[in-house]
């Protein structure tokens, strides 16, 4: 731990980039983007939180190519989606703060999209009930490419910062799996080989943006199942990553979209929230059965910070804390203990002001009660449930 510890409310740096203060927007999915590109109902969605005060904002999950979506309503880094990027950015600089856009690869949670869905071996996938396809060394080089490609895009829109998305049971995140990666070449099998592509991916986007972008890493500490990743085994990969020198900074997650995403969120199961966004018989099932998938787990402050510390105490390279962030003490103590940054999502949610007023003191803690029911609202357009009107819902 730290004697001294930085103003978490005074200007940083984050590689490249000089950030008004240490608090990130997290990337927390939109859902305002049903053509694929940048809408106005994004770009007010994110000026909220750029008014707020956050240092800066991270446009959430862009897939890398169609067959990367997660969801029907995702950002396409294709060229075409370049120009409302570069209008987003403009628009958040005016206001102060930095863009990042986070870049993935579905993998496996693709399926539920339409797509065949990708992974390191082939699977079940529950989430649209059919086999995925396990990919070649050819789809690694082509996904790679596709990485680099959509990270020249963001740069060429004039952002700050790129995200990779090493986490959360998407593509990257099934390699680093020994539960989902069963693979007997190079890229399965000891630890060097499963996080062979994620630092591949890291390198070549490096080298596509040079300096002009920071670029970060979302990894996955551990997936809340049995046989996935564990901490024995992320500490060892972001040892690897710091060691390639790709990467600016890490920020530090837990859990899987495919298979347990309530171990990132913590707090209250949404079941029958969840439920009615899906058509019948999903509906009926998901009320049956909808507790295997999302189990609940207390919600506690700062409740990834023990996991974090493990990767604090290993590595030397910046790192950005999630997970519970919801008050300025739990701010500054990130900061005793190193981290160089932290990350809000939800409480943002509820409050797209909550930095401005943490730093004026007007407020010691966020009016987020960890309900999650804002989970549900992703794919009509992300919101928080208690707060009737939010500033980018009339778009």
């Amino acid at each position: 731990m730290t004697t001294t510890a930085p103003d978490p409310f005074a200007p940083a740096r984050l590689g490249p980039v000089s950030l008004r203060n240490r608090v990130i927007k997290a990337a927390t999915f939109e859902g305002a983007t049903p053509d694929h590109v940048v809408s106005d109902r994004l770009i007010e969605f994110h000026r909220a939180v750029a008014r707020g005060g956050v240092g800066m904002t991270t446009i959430a999950y862009c897939a890398v190519s169609p067959e990367g979506c997660g969801t029907p309503n995702e950002i396409i880094l294709d060229e075409v989606a370049v120009p409302g990027l570069a209008r987003l950015v403009e628009e958040m600089h005016a206001e102060g703060a930095a863009v990042s856009v986070q870049i993935g690869h579905a993998g496996a949670v693709a399926a539920a999209t339409g797509h065949r869905g990708l992974s390191p071996s082939r699977i079940f996938s529950p989430l649209a009930m059919r086999f995925t396809r396990a990919v070649t060394p050819d789809d690694i080089g082509r996904i790679t490419h596709d990485f680099a490609d959509a990270a020249r895009r963001v740069a060429t829109a004039g952002a700050d910062a790129v995200e990779l998305h090493f986490g959360h049971g998407y593509l990257i995140s099934e390699f680093f799996s020994p539960r989902l990666n069963k693979r007997t070449d190079e890229w399965g099998g000891s630890l060097e080989n499963r996080s062979r592509f994620a630092r591949q991916v890291a390198a070549a986007v490096r080298e596509a943006v040079g300096d002009r972008l920071a670029v970060i890493a979302k990894l996955n500490m551990a997936d809340g199942v049995p046989g996935g990743l564990w901490l024995d085994e992320s500490v060892e990969i972001a040892r690897l990553l710091e060691g390639d020198g790709s990467l600016d900074a890490l920020e530090l997650t837990a859990g899987s979209s495919l298979q347990n995403p309530m171990y990132l969120f913590r707090g209250e199961a949404p079941i029958h929230e969840m439920a009615r966004v899906f058509p019948q018989p999903i509906r009926t099932g998901f009320k049956l059965f909808g507790r295997r998938f999302l189990p609940t787990y207390p919600y506690e402050e700062a409740y990834l910070l023990p996991y974090a510390r493990q990767f604090r105490a290993a590595l030397s390279m910046p790192l950005i804390l999630l997970g519970g962030i919801n008050r300025r003490d739990t701010i500054e103590h990130a900061m005793r203990e190193g981290f160089d940054f932290v990350a809000m999502g939800r409480a943002l949610l509820r409050q797209p002001d909550l930095v401005n007023r943490l730093r004026d003191g007007t407020t010691d803690e966020g009016l987020c009660i960890h309900c999650n029911k804002c989970m549900p609202t992703i794919y009509r357009g992300t919101r928080c449930v208690l707060v009737p009107t939010p500033p980018w819902a009339t778009t």
